[in-house]
């Protein structure tokens, strides 16, 4: 079974949309994965996805459930197989949590991609938009990568 961890500031925006497209992305094949995402911050838990995130996983389609904001744990760093972070502001936090990344877990989302680089946060930007785009490909080329 491999098991992804997805990752962002609070837990509410990007790391859920991230957990749910990938839970979609893998219909039907749900006994060889775990998937969760968590947040690097405490600022956000216990609190729903944000609004407009769940809007945006309405609008495609992309089911969810009463999922609730968590924070990541030093331990988390060993139950996952891949730990992945949408944008390289969130990795002082983890390192913090992790003490160091010595098996070679941690990625950016989009690190997966022909297009590295970071997902902007859409709690500031209000791009949800673009935001589900990017997690999508970049879900889309994880997959790949874990399949090969």
């Amino acid at each position: 079974m491999t098991k992804v961890l997805f990752l962002c500031h609070g837990n509410i925006c990007r790391s859920p949309i991230a957990e749910f497209v990938f839970k979609d992305l893998i219909k039907g094949r749900e006994e060889e994965f775990y998937v969760e995402s968590k947040a690097v911050s405490s600022e956000e838990i216990g609190n729903p996805i944000y609004p407009p995130a769940r809007a945006i996983l309405r609008e495609k389609k992309i089911p969810f459930n009463d999922h609730r904001a968590t924070k990541m744990t030093a331990e988390d760093y060993d139950k996952f197989d891949y730990i992945v972070v949408m944008e390289e502001y969130n990795l002082p936090r983890l390192n913090r949590i992790i003490g160091s990344d010595y098996d070679k877990k941690v990625y950016r989302l989009l690190d997966f991609t022909d297009k590295p680089g970071d997902i902007e946060d859409p709690w500031y930007s209000g791009n949800f938009e673009k935001v589900f785009n990017q997690i999508t490909y970049g879900c889309k080329c994880l997959l790949e990568k874990i399949e090969k």
